[in-house]
C-alpha cells in the first residue's frame, strides 16, 4: 500500500474537524505552530496542507491573522440565467436532482397573471429538488408555455436541468427576477432539509421568447447554503474602470 503523504494527513485532519462541526464558517483554525506541535510534522508540511486547502476553497488565510474556515454558501448572480447544475459544477460539487412532478396542469390564477395567460390554461408544470453533493440546494417550481417547449414532458430532468433544456430549445430575449426573503412552508422545509423557522431566499423568474412568456419559475434556496450577488456599473462608465 502506498503511504499517504504527511501533508495529505494534515489536510484530512483539518477537514475531519470542519466536517464534524468542530469549526463553523468564519472560525479561526489552529495556527501553523499549533498544528506542528499537535501533529508532530514540519512547518513546511503544514504550510503545504493549508495552501492546498485554501486553493480548494475550504479555508481562507489572512496575513497576520491566521487561517479561517471558508463560507461554503453557494453564490449566484442576480442578473444571470445560469443552471443550478453549472453553478454546482463550478464549485466542484456533484449535481443530482429528484423530480417530484412533471405533468400538464391547469394554470392557477396567480401564475396565469404572471404569464399573461388565462386561468385554467393548460401548461407544463415541474417540481424538482436540486442537490449538491447530495445536499438539497434548490427547490424549483416551474410553469412552462407548451407552445415554446412542446417536448418538455418527455425530457429526463434527472439527467439535465430545465434551465439548460429551455436555453437550448427557446431563444431567450428577456428575463425578470424578483428576489425576496421568505419562510419556507412545512413541506418546503422537509424537501430542503432545513430547520423550522430557517430563512430562505426566493427568486421569482420570468423569461420571454419573442413577446411570449416562456416560463415562470419560483426558485427556493436555504438561506445558509446560498447567497446572491449583483453588479452595478454607472451608465456611461468605462468597462475597464
Amino acid at each position: 500500500m502506498i503511504p499517504v503523504p504527511r501533508y495529505e494527513q494534515v489536510k484530512r485532519h483539518i477537514m475531519d474537524a470542519i466536517e464534524a462541526g468542530s469549526y463553523d464558517a468564519g472560525d479561526k483554525l489552529p495556527s501553523e505552530n499549533e498544528l506542528v506541535r499537535e501533529l508532530n510534522v514540519s512547518r513546511m508540511t503544514v504550510n503545504r496542507a493549508l495552501r492546498e486547502l485554501t486553493e480548494e476553497g475550504h479555508i481562507v488565510r489572512r496575513a497576520g491573522m491566521g487561517s479561517f474556515v471558508a463560507d461554503r454558501r453557494m453564490r449566484g448572480h442576480a442578473a444571470d440565467i445560469l443552471s443550478i447544475r453549472g453553478e454546482l459544477e463550478a464549485r466542484v460539487e456533484e449535481w443530482s436532482a429528484v423530480v417530484l412532478f412533471q405533468e400538464e396542469i391547469a394554470l392557477p390564477k396567480d401564475v396565469a397573471e404572471e404569464m399573461g395567460r388565462t386561468t385554467g390554461d393548460k401548461v407544463f408544470y415541474l417540481l424538482i429538488v436540486h442537490k449538491g453533493d447530495d445536499m438539497p440546494i434548490e427547490l424549483e417550481e416551474r410553469w412552462v408555455n407548451p407552445e415554446i417547449a412542446p417536448e418538455l414532458l418527455s425530457q429526463d430532468f434527472e439527467a439535465t436541468t430545465p434551465t439548460d433544456y429551455l436555453l437550448a430549445v427557446a431563444p431567450l430575449l428577456r428575463a425578470e427576477h424578483v428576489v425576496r426573503a421568505v419562510a419556507a412552508t412545512p413541506s418546503e422545509k422537509r424537501l430542503l432539509e432545513v430547520r423550522e423557522g430557517s430563512p430562505c431566499l426566493e427568486i421569482n423568474r420570468r423569461t420571454w421568447t419573442g413577446d411570449r412568456v416562456a416560463s415562470y419559475a419560483r426558485l427556493l434556496y436555504p438561506g445558509d447554503r446560498y447567497e446572491l450577488t449583483a453588479r452595478f456599473s454607472p451608465v456611461g462608465a468605462s468597462s475597464t474602470a
